[in-house]
């Protein structure tokens, strides 16, 4: 395992929103201007949160930012018949917001639903891409096991009787049951951490606006292809750091990228789903080498 980083001092995180569009996007942002930049994407059910610790390790080196998805943490979240969730519509955030900042190019951490956000920013922007960063994120039919049959179910049969069936994934045993599930030590985990994803989830017409993005999942399995052919021509750096015990997106997952990508580095980790709330300190290590090797990181 690399040394450990020394959290940088002079960088403190701003936590700020902006307008994009008719939503009040939330984001993370930290560390100075002209630094390399580091695209932080999250998963589900959390929100920039969950690189809370890491941004604190990686500003200096790097400018982090992390932004909140519509529905998603603090940012606006329409009823969901008044905007339509899809991976699509999360993207085309994400994109304003890099607009807004203007950020010219970045290397981005994507995971669970930041995988197929930014790997459609990717094929929209390809010139902005410098490296990816992928913990537990899917882009091969390899990734979709056991944990997505209910689901898969739904995308094959959209009744409401199949609707219904998943939507315990938004309980709070669900939940809680994300961060524990492959983890060897749990009190490691803190609780806080699906305590307050939990209460995102709770809000009044939450739990509708989960059900469609289960729903529109679908929408990138034929995006596979796509995703692979933007490896294969821009091939570019790539560091993975998986957390190998994951139900949901299960270590299988991980080696099919190495059929695509060149330079790449992968790290199977002792541990579940949310990698960064027992692996923080070694995968902002691994993230600072890597890119540091590659050009990227700015002493």
């Amino acid at each position: 395992m690399p040394t450990i980083l020394e959290v940088p001092k002079d960088y403190p995180v701003h936590y700020s929103t902006a307008k994009i569009g008719n939503l009040d996007v939330f984001y993370r942002d930290a560390g100075p201007k002209d630094a390399p930049v580091l695209l932080l994407l999250h998963g589900f059910p959390t929100s920039s949160n969950m690189f809370r610790n890491l941004i604190s390790r990686l500003a200096g080196a790097f400018r982090v930012v992390a932004p909140d998805y519509p529905g998603f943490g603090l940012t606006t979240m329409p009823d969901h018949k008044e905007f339509s969730y899809t991976f699509e519509n999360l993207m085309n955030v994400v994109d304003g917001l890099v607009q807004h900042l203007d950020l010219k190019q970045y290397s981005m951490y994507v995971m669970d639903y930041g995988a197929p956000i930014g790997y459609r920013l990717a094929l929209r922007h390809p010139e902005r891409v410098q490296a990816l960063i992928i913990q537990n994120g899917n882009a091969y039919d390899e990734g979709l096991l056991e944990f997505w049959d209910p689901i898969k179910k739904y995308w094959n049969e959209p009744t409401p009787e199949n609707r219904e069936a998943i939507r315990f994934l938004v309980d709070p045993k669900s939940t809680r049951w994300q961060y524990e599930n492959g983890a060897n030590d749990t009190s490691l985990l803190d609780p806080t951490t699906w305590m307050l994803d939990q209460l995102g989830l709770d809000r009044p017409g939450n739990d509708e606006i989960q059900l469609d993005l289960f729903y529109d999942y679908r929408t990138n399995v034929p995006l596979y292809p796509a995703f692979q052919e933007f490896f294969r021509k821009l091939q570019p750096p790539t560091l993975i750091v998986w957390g190998k015990n994951d139900f949901i997106f299960p270590a299988a997952g991980a080696p099919p990228y190495s059929r695509d990508l060149k330079n790449i580095e992968t790290h199977m980790l002792d541990t579940g789903h949310f990698a960064l709330e027992t692996h923080c300190d070694e995968i902002a290590s691994r993230i600072h080498g890597f890119l540091n090797k590659n050009g990227i990181a700015r002493d």
